[in-house]
């Protein structure tokens, strides 16, 4: 499977948000409620603004045989802020390519370190890829509380370019 990576477009905000809904809903009951989970999809029912949120960000979209099937944000170049696949196609290597191409931006960048806030259901693929727990967190989403933890990974310094003199 090829997995084409290219940044967001405005036209997008469907089907991310679709995607973004579809990963939370399938993929996090064992995890969340489903007041929570109803909640925390709630927060994309305003296509518009979640593209907005997008678009403030550097995000990346993978297209998979022409469909887009996952995203990823950076914001500030200090954290990922959103990573979301769809369910039908996950652990095919789609949130990895993700990250590593959004680690790579970040590190060519002047990135030292990134955070995230990651789900119980996503602290294990963060956990594997070197991030490492720096809190517990809930906050309050439509009444809902949602557990997060807060997530660091330390990035190794670019290559420098060029040759020496």
């Amino acid at each position: 499977m090829t997995i084409a990576l290219r940044p967001y477009l405005s036209s997008d905000a469907p089907i991310l948000a679709a995607i973004y809904a579809a990963a939370i809903d399938e993929l996090t009951a064992e995890d969340y409620t489903d007041e929570q989970r109803y909640a925390w999809i709630a927060l994309a029912e305003d296509e518009q603004t979640f593209g907005q949120k997008l678009a403030a960000s550097l995000t990346l979209v993978a297209i998979v045989e022409g469909e887009q099937v996952g995203f990823i944000s950076l914001r500030d170049n200090l954290s990922i802020e959103h990573l979301y696949v769809s369910p039908n196609i996950i652990r095919e290597g789609v949130a990895t390519a993700l990250c590593d191409a959004l680690e790579k931006i970040a590190t060519a960048r002047g990135a030292q370190k990134l955070t995230v806030d990651s789900s119980d259901t996503a602290e294990p693929f963060f956990k594997e890829r070197g991030y490492v727990l720096q809190s517990r967190n809930t906050r309050i989403v439509d009444e809902q509380w949602l557990a997060y933890m807060t997530m660091i990974k330390e990035l190794a310094p670019a290559a420098a370019s060029g040759t020496v003199q």
